[in-house]
């Protein structure tokens, strides 16, 4: 797929923090102030291109006015084999016998081994179009186009279930981004996922996780192949009991770290142990560990002076939470991508 190379090398990146890198191969002479300042402008750099992109419109789509996960009846295990084909939006009023896909959108033009759906725009970045009807868009233009190259969705009781979505976007034949989703559940609380979102600019944003008695949580931004931000937190126990057990954050080469056991949060750059150097983690709320939610760290240099990481980042902070919680609800999946697929998948079976 067009931006693979990208995705796995920022999958596997977050999967190296669990071992956590004591080195960095490329060294500077850059104190950890001036090193930390240089990194943290280039992060302001990339969610301030990518805020500006059709890629972050599209996974700012959040539209309260959608059918509900559960309404859909998604009980079926379906692939990509069952819907494979070519598809234009041109919906035909005749109402079928299915309850929550009343009528066919979509008709199948052509064949193909992979998943493509031209649509217009508007039932994109409005889902709300394309989850209720209105006549007046069958007059749209159908200028967007979701290829998907590998998709799956398959249930089984106790809520079990394992999905994967591998799909490119465009509108107006220009690269919108491409996303890749994996997840697996059982019993609807053990599992694990990784998702993640390319966009045509370069950079790359992940999740990757697991859930249980231990669960693990990690996110990234990459320019290319080159890491810009990672996070990484591991915890033991479930709900009220859970305790965080390590804390890992990377910016550029400065990585900050905190594991149980170890009395100071320690701070490294290009590897090397920062002894003059100190951190202090603040937490607003407890539940929030993250810096993709409400965490905050305070620094203090060699200099004695000091700065939050909120402050060095303040100008891309709500870019950051926005994608973060963006991929966390995989809402293009599940109410464009997955609606689109079961639609067809109703009413051609």
């Amino acid at each position: 797929m067009r931006y693979m190379k990208r995705n796995v090398f920022i999958i596997a990146g977050i999967v190296a923090l669990t071992a956590w890198q004591c080195s960095k191969s490329d060294r500077s002479n850059l104190s950890l102030k001036v090193s930390l300042e240089v990194s943290a402008e280039k992060i302001n750099t990339a969610f301030d291109k990518i805020s500006a992109s059709k890629g972050y419109e599209l996974l700012s789509v959040t539209e309260a006015d959608t059918k509900s996960d559960d309404s859909y009846g998604f009980r079926d295990s379906i692939d990509l084999a069952l819907i494979e084909g070519i598809y234009d939006f041109k919906p035909v009023t005749e109402t079928t016998r299915h309850l929550y896909f009343p009528f066919r959108l979509f008709e199948k033009t052509e064949t193909s081994d992979k998943l493509i759906v031209n649509l217009p725009e508007r039932l994109v970045f409005h889902p709300r179009h394309l989850h209720y009807y209105n006549k007046s868009d069958s007059a749209l233009k159908n200028n967007f186009t979701i290829t998907a190259s590998d998709y799956h969705f398959y249930y089984t009781w106790w809520n079990n279930y394992d999905y994967n979505l591998s799909a490119d976007f465009t509108l107006d034949s220009k690269d919108v981004g491409a996303m890749n989703l994996f997840s697996s559940w059982k019993s609807g609380t053990a599992g694990k996922y990784s998702r993640s979102f390319t966009f045509p600019e370069g950079y790359s944003i992940a999740q990757n996780g697991q859930t249980g008695d231990t669960a693990k949580m990690a996110f990234a931004l990459a320019q290319n192949e080159d890491t810009l931000l990672m996070e990484s937190l591991t915890f033991i126990g479930q709900d009220f009991k859970r305790k965080e057990m390590q804390y890992i954050l990377s910016i550029g080469k400065v990585d900050i770290k905190r594991t149980t056991g170890i009395d100071s949060i320690q701070v490294f750059l290009d590897g090397v142990l920062q002894k003059k150097a100190a951190a202090k983690i603040v937490d607003t709320e407890d539940v929030n560990t993250s810096i993709c939610y409400k965490r905050d760290i305070l620094l203090t240099f060699d200099d004695g002076t000091t700065s939050k990481l909120s402050e060095l980042i303040s100008p891309s902070i709500e870019t950051l939470r926005t994608l973060s919680r963006s991929l966390s609800e995989m809402y293009i999946s599940k109410h464009i991508v997955d609606y689109i697929a079961f639609s067809i998948y109703y009413n051609n079976h």
